[in-house]
């Protein structure tokens, strides 16, 4: 097993990777951690202009979606932390309810988080959600994009999902970043930036 923790130098965070074995001794269980360490930045946000690095994920549905097969139309893609918790319902229900205007535009848009395929399809069923959901359990596309970051919850600092969306423009460069989004009015946020993008 690979595990990661983050630390501090100079400012700058960074994850510490590390390989984790047990050894059954009996009733005893030894954790024998090796003396081989690869250390590593964490990826800093990507910023406007920036070409959108290509993946493939898993959806709800199971089809496998290339970010790079969209190209010839606008991305929103959004990077959540958990399916069926309060703020991110109500920030993929923002985006079901402006399903028509987001149409207009020709957008796509597409949810990402660490939660796996039965989770997503039973979120995306639950709330009627027109648009397919992603499953990055290794938040190895997360990383690409910045959005894996150190957070602080109840005094504890952690590894996760922050809450942002990029807007990838028809030629499949990001043409808006959201770092740290506030749910309420945020699917008005991106039709303004579409509405722009259409008229440049």
């Amino acid at each position: 097993m690979i595990v990661r923790r983050p630390y501090q130098v100079g400012g700058r965070f960074f994850m510490l990777a590390f390989s984790v074995r047990s050894k059954s001794q009996g009733t005893r269980t030894r954790i024998l951690i090796s003396n081989r360490k690869k250390a590593f930045p964490m990826a800093d946000w990507l910023e406007p202009g920036t070409r959108a690095p290509d993946f493939t994920l898993t959806a709800d549905d199971g089809s496998r979606v290339k970010l790079s097969s969209l190209r010839g139309q606008p991305v929103v893609l959004y990077f959540y932390p958990r399916d069926d918790t309060p703020g991110c319902t109500r920030e993929a229900c923002g985006f079901r309810d402006a399903a028509k205007d987001l149409g207009r535009h020709q957008a796509t848009v597409l949810g990402v988080s660490p939660d796996d395929v039965a989770s997503h399809l039973a979120f995306r069923n639950k709330y009627d959600l027109p648009f397919r959901l992603l499953a990055d359990p290794d938040h190895r596309v997360a990383e690409k994009y910045g959005a894996w970051r150190e957070k602080t919850l109840y005094g504890k600092k952690r590894l996760g999902i922050a809450r942002s969306t990029f807007i990838i423009d028809a030629a499949g460069r990001i043409a808006k970043v959201y770092k740290a989004v506030k749910v309420d009015g945020h699917a008005d946020q991106v039709l303004r930036v579409l509405d722009a993008l259409e008229e440049s």
